[in-house]
């Protein structure tokens, strides 16, 4: 047991790494120009807020519309901190997760005691006071017009990759840890069936909130990220398009499958990028997607389960490529033959 642990360690360490030192070499060596770093970036950051919509939604199997909105409360809130108060970036973008972290806490204490879409109206009304409220605290945050900031990952694609992939890959392996640990598996008991995890002694309120709140954490990460590497942040960050967009991720990909969101931030944010020529014709897509999905695979693209690092470099090793293209050319031959 202890050796196949150690062997699953060492090759998750082994992908983690090529994913973060491979695309890095290839952005320094000018192998993938700025703009393509820029939507691989964006991605990681679609990837991070993703990550935080499937905890609260397919984790804890709470329906969230707000977390644009804690989205934008990270943002200021690195803002604030790195320029008034003078703390080095990375500083203020823990403190600012930990900051949204304490709101998720004061939202989700009155509102977690609700079900399904009441839920989902009270965040959805949560977002928009958010909004609201930046907008008119001009003081702050420099009102409807936005505000500013200035940081080397915006100069720094390479910088800035390493920021946000690192940021990303630590966040997966803590949040399967934490799935797989005693309070994971409660939550997942309290989202699977209430009422059989309360007559287990599992206190639902309290598991509830332990998963908004690391929700509301991770999104408060994403801001920060994401306002480090635009340079940029509106009151309309907290947007209810916005939420509706994280939330799409998660449904695509697979609700409670961790892999299965960031694939599916990753494809559609390449997507929409690539379908830029259509102009606004390009938000089509994303109801298409969904009605596809919806209809042929609801459970998205992966379900409940999680791609298997560890099975894929098995399949590797036993030859699996190989065993695929010998296949296409036995096809190949067999067709031109006739």
């Amino acid at each position: 047991m202890k050796n196949k642990f150690v062997r699953s360690t060492i090759i998750l360490a082994c992908f983690a790494l090529a994913a973060l030192f491979i695309p890095s070499l290839l952005i320094k060596f000018e192998i993938i120009d700025a703009y393509k770093a820029q939507i691989i970036n964006l991605a990681g950051i679609n990837a991070i807020m993703a990550l935080s919509v499937n905890i609260i939604c397919g984790i804890t199997g709470q329906l969230s519309l707000g977390q644009a909105g804690f989205m934008a409360i990270g943002c200021y809130s690195t803002i604030l901190l790195n320029e008034t108060a003078g703390l080095p970036l990375s500083v203020s973008i823990i403190i600012a997760a930990l900051i949204t972290a304490f709101f998720g806490f004061l939202i989700g204490f009155p509102t977690l005691k609700l079900d399904g879409d009441y839920l989902a109206i009270v965040t959805l009304g949560f977002g928009e006071i958010i909004r609201v409220v930046l907008v008119n605290l001009k003081v702050l945050t420099g009102g409807p017009n936005g505000k500013q900031f200035t940081t080397m990952m915006a100069f720094d694609a390479n910088l800035a990759f390493f920021c946000i992939i690192g940021t990303l890959i630590l966040l997966i392996v803590l949040i399967q840890n934490f799935i797989r640990s005693t309070y994971g598996r409660a939550i997942l008991a309290v989202r699977d069936d209430e009422i059989a995890a309360n007559s287990s002694g599992i206190p639902i309120f309290k598991y509830k909130m332990i998963g908004f709140v690391i929700a509301s954490f991770v999104a408060g990460i994403g801001g920060g990220l994401y306002v480090s590497l635009i340079g940029f942040v509106k009151p309309e960050q907290a947007s209810f398009n916005n939420s509706i967009n994280y939330l799409i991720y998660v449904v695509l990909g697979g609700m409670g499958s961790t892999t299965g969101s960031v694939l599916a931030a990753f494809v559609l944010t390449y997507l929409q990028e690539f379908l830029r020529f259509l102009k606004n014709f390009r938000l089509l897509i994303y109801p298409v997607i969904l009605i596809i999905v919806m209809l042929f695979r609801p459970q998205g693209l992966l379900g409940f389960k999680e791609f298997s690092f560890v099975g894929f470099f098995d399949w590797l090793k036993a030859g699996g490529l190989k065993k695929v293209f010998s296949k296409r050319a036995e096809k190949a031959a067999v067709e031109g033959g006739k």
